[in-house]
């Protein structure tokens, strides 16, 4: 056997009366949804649950199988320490899953365990199953957590899951924990962003409609403004389905208390070769590049020149292309390279006034810095340049300021300087909405206390991408 199905469920803590105390009513939809696709699944009589949780432990650049034999979970922390569950793991299918993912040089396994609980992205479905008749005295389980690793890589993480289950001839249903946005509600405990409801349309409808391919290549920056908390998740299932016929129902959606709950059964009616969503997901991913290089600037395109000159042959770009403008040879100005890698930022590193004879030389310059010596990464490897895009933003002339009010998140960069200590922060950053955030964590790279009093200069930039 492989891949019996998949649900696609929420975890939120309310749901479980003893949690909610009458609160969980207002998600009864999502409640009776969620007992349906229980019993959906105990029909199936699986021998072992995969479970993804975004609130198993998370690494950046590895996914965590939770190792040893038994794990158990309560909801102590949400004031229910009675409410918990035992289960068993499937070492068989955990070990077999780890070497198929060194195997296949995928970055996953069982090292890293940090709190061997159960988490209650996992506790939550497995309280429905059981309740819905599954024995945990006979069904096993394997917990697995995200990763910020890429797209692909999650639905890798997918394929090598069902192509376990095949070589173990294990009977197994796929749980895709994860709540969908976090921010649907002005009064709601993360606020509201018009990304919110926008996101919860576009996964649901998607997941509804089978349509993985469009869930695989949703917008990074849209989705993180959307506070979303279980995309990966379902990036894993998507894998997990890879070339299955499937039969996709969407039950229920709700969203009262400011965080999107939905809840979808995705049955399985044979294969379907058409749904090899890896090899079009790489195609797309080779046609943006080619968007991206053709719509690129001087500006972005020598950032790249010196960047992939850098990273391939470990020397600096030894001459400058030839057709530059004048503005970027005749004139001296900070600037600062910024690269991203999945909608995560790579690495960033520039100037605030210019050190080199022309704004050429300082991209040139700080694209290298910004691929090797920016200290938060390790430097950008070969494999990862086609994945990469580019921002170059060069500086305007700073103006000192003497209040918060003249400064403009959207507009205007900002410079900290206390005793000699200063720190800086582009205009106009995803994630960064207010002037108090902007100085905030200005201050911060500065190495400046919050309690020391502080100089202020703004910035306007001229950004390329």
């Amino acid at each position: 056997m492989s891949i019996l199905a998949a649900m696609v469920v929420p975890h939120p803590p309310i749901i479980m009366p003893e949690v909610g105390h009458g609160e969980e009513r207002k998600i009864q939809k999502t409640i009776d949804a969620y007992k349906k696709v229980s019993r959906l699944a105990a029909a199936l009589n699986p021998e072992t649950i995969v479970v993804s949780s975004p609130h198993s432990i998370l690494y950046a650049d590895y996914f965590h199988i939770s190792p040893g034999e038994r794990a158990t979970g309560n909801f102590a922390r949400f004031r229910a320490p009675d409410v918990s569950i035992s289960v068993d793991y499937d070492t068989e299918f955990v070990k077999a899953l780890s070497d198929n993912a060194a195997a296949n040089e995928l970055r996953a396994g069982t090292f890293g365990e940090r709190d061997a609980s159960l988490d209650h992205g996992t506790l939550i479905p497995l309280k429905f199953l059981e309740q819905a008749g599954i024995d945990f005295g006979k069904v096993k389980v394997v917990r697995i957590g995200l990763s910020g690793q890429s797209n692909a890589e999650h639905y890798r993480l997918g394929q090598l899951i069902s192509q376990t289950a095949d070589q173990l001839n294990r009977r197994v249903m796929y749980v895709a924990s994860g709540d969908l946005s976090h921010k649907l509600k002005s009064d709601g405990p993360y606020g509201y962003v018009d990304e919110g409801p926008a996101f919860d349309e576009q996964i649901m409808k998607y997941i509804g409609g089978g349509d993985f391919l469009s869930m695989l290549m949703m917008d990074n920056a849209f989705c993180e403004r959307a506070a979303e908390c279980g995309l990966r998740s379902f990036w894993i299932m998507a894998g997990a389905l890879d070339k299955k016929n499937v039969d996709c129902q969407q039950l229920s959606y709700e969203g009262p208390f400011g965080v999107g709950y939905g809840v979808a059964w995705i049955g399985i009616k044979g294969s379907d070769p058409n749904r090899d969503f890896a090899r079009q997901l790489e195609e797309e991913k080779r046609r943006a590049l080619a968007r991206r290089k053709a719509e690129e600037d001087e500006y972005v395109r020598l950032a790249r020149l010196s960047l992939e000159t850098f990273v391939k042959t470990k020397t600096p770009l030894s001459e400058l292309p030839k057709g530059l403008p004048s503005d970027m040879l005749e004139r001296r100005a900070g600037a600062f390279v910024s690269l991203h890698k999945n909608g995560q930022l790579r690495g960033c590193i520039g100037t605030i006034a210019p050190t080199r004879d022309s704004i050429a030389l300082e991209i040139v310059q700080n694209a290298v810095s910004a691929c090797s010596r920016d200290p938060r990464f390790s430097p950008v490897t070969v494999d990862e340049l086609n994945e990469l895009e580019y921002s170059v933003d060069v500086l305007g002339e700073p103006e000192r300021v003497f209040s918060m009010n003249d400064l403009d998140v959207k507009r205007y960069g900002v410079i900290v300087e206390s005793k000699g200590r200063r720190g800086l922060l582009l205009p106009d950053l995803d994630g960064v909405d207010t002037v108090e955030e902007q100085v905030k964590i200005a201050m911060r790279k500065g190495g400046i206390p919050t309690t020391e009093s502080i100089n202020l200069w703004r910035f306007e930039v001229v950004r390329h991408h």
